[in-house]
Protein backbone atom coordinates (compact mmCIF):
# COMPACT_ATOMS: atom_id res chain seq x y z
CA UNK A 1 0.00 0.00 0.00
CA UNK A 2 1.21 3.38 -0.91
CA UNK A 3 1.33 5.97 1.98
CA UNK A 4 0.85 9.26 0.43
CA UNK A 5 2.68 10.83 3.20
CA UNK A 6 5.82 8.88 3.08
CA UNK A 7 5.60 9.57 -0.86
CA UNK A 8 5.21 13.07 -0.57
CA UNK A 9 8.26 13.44 1.62
CA UNK A 10 10.15 11.34 -0.21
CA UNK A 11 9.27 13.62 -3.17
CA UNK A 12 10.46 16.68 -1.11
CA UNK A 13 14.28 14.91 -0.18
CA UNK A 14 14.55 14.30 -4.21
CA UNK A 15 13.35 17.15 -5.22
CA UNK A 16 16.20 19.28 -2.78
CA UNK A 17 18.95 16.62 -3.31
CA UNK A 18 17.54 17.02 -7.26
CA UNK A 19 18.69 20.53 -7.02
CA UNK A 20 22.16 19.84 -5.41
CA UNK A 21 22.49 17.01 -8.39
CA UNK A 22 21.90 19.22 -10.93
CA UNK A 23 24.33 21.95 -9.32
CA UNK A 24 27.05 18.99 -9.62
CA UNK A 25 26.22 18.28 -12.95
CA UNK A 26 26.52 21.93 -14.11
CA UNK A 27 30.20 22.26 -11.93
CA UNK A 28 31.06 19.27 -14.30
CA UNK A 29 29.57 21.13 -17.10
CA UNK A 30 31.39 24.36 -16.04
CA UNK A 31 35.07 22.53 -15.90
CA UNK A 32 34.59 20.75 -19.29
CA UNK A 33 33.14 23.71 -20.79
CA UNK A 34 36.27 26.03 -19.63
CA UNK A 35 38.69 24.06 -20.35
CA UNK A 36 38.08 20.71 -22.45
CA UNK A 37 41.62 19.13 -22.02
CA UNK A 38 41.36 18.92 -18.12
CA UNK A 39 40.08 15.66 -16.57
CA UNK A 40 38.38 17.51 -13.85
CA UNK A 41 34.97 18.15 -15.54
CA UNK A 42 34.83 13.56 -16.71
CA UNK A 43 35.98 12.86 -12.68
CA UNK A 44 33.08 15.07 -11.03
CA UNK A 45 30.64 13.50 -13.73
CA UNK A 46 31.68 9.61 -13.26
CA UNK A 47 31.68 10.95 -9.23
CA UNK A 48 27.88 11.16 -9.75
CA UNK A 49 26.87 7.13 -8.20
CA UNK A 50 29.16 8.64 -5.33
CA UNK A 51 27.10 11.81 -4.83
CA UNK A 52 23.63 10.14 -5.45
CA UNK A 53 24.86 7.30 -2.47
CA UNK A 54 25.94 10.02 -0.23
CA UNK A 55 22.47 12.04 -0.79
CA UNK A 56 20.54 8.66 -0.52
CA UNK A 57 22.02 8.03 2.60
CA UNK A 58 21.43 11.49 4.26
CA UNK A 59 17.88 10.94 3.32
CA UNK A 60 17.87 7.37 4.77
CA UNK A 61 19.48 8.34 8.18
CA UNK A 62 18.05 11.89 8.57
CA UNK A 63 13.93 11.31 7.54
CA UNK A 64 14.11 7.72 8.25
CA UNK A 65 15.59 6.28 11.23
CA UNK A 66 18.51 4.86 9.15
CA UNK A 67 16.08 2.06 7.41
CA UNK A 68 14.98 2.29 3.96
CA UNK A 69 13.77 -0.42 1.02
CA UNK A 70 15.13 -1.11 -2.05
CA UNK A 71 11.94 -0.18 -3.76
CA UNK A 72 12.03 3.37 -1.73
CA UNK A 73 15.21 4.09 -2.12
CA UNK A 74 14.96 3.34 -5.61
CA UNK A 75 12.28 5.83 -6.34
CA UNK A 76 14.35 8.40 -4.53
CA UNK A 77 16.69 8.49 -6.50
CA UNK A 78 15.25 8.07 -10.08
CA UNK A 79 13.01 11.22 -8.55
CA UNK A 80 16.09 12.87 -7.55
CA UNK A 81 17.80 12.33 -11.12
CA UNK A 82 14.36 13.46 -12.71
CA UNK A 83 14.84 16.72 -10.92
CA UNK A 84 18.20 17.16 -11.84
CA UNK A 85 18.04 16.82 -15.08
CA UNK A 86 15.23 19.16 -15.48
CA UNK A 87 17.76 21.77 -13.41
CA UNK A 88 20.79 20.64 -15.47
CA UNK A 89 18.42 21.24 -18.97
CA UNK A 90 17.62 24.34 -17.98
CA UNK A 91 20.97 25.57 -17.21
CA UNK A 92 22.79 23.88 -20.51
CA UNK A 93 19.64 25.87 -22.46
CA UNK A 94 20.57 29.08 -21.13
CA UNK A 95 24.63 28.20 -21.92
CA UNK A 96 23.66 26.77 -25.47
CA UNK A 97 21.44 29.70 -26.25
CA UNK A 98 23.59 32.61 -24.88
CA UNK A 99 27.35 31.88 -23.76
CA UNK A 100 28.27 28.95 -25.75
CA UNK A 101 29.21 30.90 -28.89
CA UNK A 102 30.91 27.77 -30.71
CA UNK A 103 32.63 26.22 -27.93
CA UNK A 104 30.34 23.27 -27.66
CA UNK A 105 30.47 22.20 -30.99
CA UNK A 106 34.06 22.81 -31.31
CA UNK A 107 34.61 20.06 -28.57
CA UNK A 108 32.41 17.68 -30.47
CA UNK A 109 34.02 18.38 -33.97
CA UNK A 110 37.73 17.99 -32.19
CA UNK A 111 36.19 14.43 -30.71
CA UNK A 112 34.89 13.54 -34.18
CA UNK A 113 38.67 14.49 -35.43
CA UNK A 114 40.31 11.81 -33.26
CA UNK A 115 37.66 9.25 -34.18
CA UNK A 116 38.50 10.26 -38.05
CA UNK A 117 41.84 9.68 -37.78
CA UNK A 118 41.03 6.26 -36.43
CA UNK A 119 38.32 5.28 -39.05
CA UNK A 120 41.55 6.22 -41.80
CA UNK A 121 44.19 3.94 -40.35
CA UNK A 122 42.11 1.63 -40.32
CA UNK A 123 40.78 1.91 -43.92
CA UNK A 124 37.64 2.35 -43.09
CA UNK A 125 35.50 4.81 -44.64
CA UNK A 126 34.84 8.57 -43.43
CA UNK A 127 31.47 9.57 -45.89
CA UNK A 128 29.67 8.50 -43.09
CA UNK A 129 30.93 10.32 -40.11
CA UNK A 130 31.77 13.13 -41.76
CA UNK A 131 27.91 13.28 -43.07
CA UNK A 132 26.99 12.61 -38.98
CA UNK A 133 28.86 15.69 -38.56
CA UNK A 134 27.12 17.92 -40.67
CA UNK A 135 23.75 16.46 -39.17
CA UNK A 136 25.38 17.69 -35.59
CA UNK A 137 25.76 21.23 -36.55
CA UNK A 138 21.85 21.24 -37.64
CA UNK A 139 20.85 20.49 -34.67
CA UNK A 140 19.46 23.36 -32.15
CA UNK A 141 20.57 23.76 -28.76
CA UNK A 142 16.86 23.19 -27.74
CA UNK A 143 17.36 19.78 -29.53
CA UNK A 144 20.41 19.00 -27.73
CA UNK A 145 19.54 20.07 -24.40
CA UNK A 146 15.88 17.76 -25.06
CA UNK A 147 18.65 14.82 -26.19
CA UNK A 148 20.66 15.38 -23.22
CA UNK A 149 18.15 15.60 -20.81
CA UNK A 150 16.94 11.85 -22.01
CA UNK A 151 20.39 10.80 -21.64
CA UNK A 152 21.21 11.90 -18.37
CA UNK A 153 17.37 10.49 -17.47
CA UNK A 154 17.85 7.10 -18.69
CA UNK A 155 21.92 6.75 -17.61
CA UNK A 156 20.67 8.21 -13.98
CA UNK A 157 17.96 5.74 -13.65
CA UNK A 158 20.20 2.72 -14.22
CA UNK A 159 22.69 4.22 -11.62
CA UNK A 160 19.61 4.77 -9.26
CA UNK A 161 19.34 0.75 -9.17
CA UNK A 162 22.86 -0.14 -7.89
CA UNK A 163 22.85 3.06 -5.52
CA UNK A 164 19.87 1.59 -3.97
CA UNK A 165 20.72 -1.50 -3.41
CA UNK A 166 24.45 -0.65 -1.46
CA UNK A 167 22.28 2.38 0.36
CA UNK A 168 19.10 -0.07 1.85
CA UNK A 169 19.29 -0.58 5.31
CA UNK A 170 16.30 -3.09 6.69
CA UNK A 171 15.22 -2.81 9.86
CA UNK A 172 16.00 -4.49 13.32
CA UNK A 173 14.10 -7.49 13.35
Amino acid sequence: MINAATLIQLKAFARQDGLLLGLFWTASFALTMMSPQSPWGNILAMATPFFMGWRLCAFRDSALNGVISLRRGLAYGVYTVIYASIIFALVQYVYLRFIDNGTFMGILDDGVKVVKMVYEQQGMSTAELTQAVESMHSVSPLQWVFMLMMQNIFLGSLLALPVAALCRKKGSQ
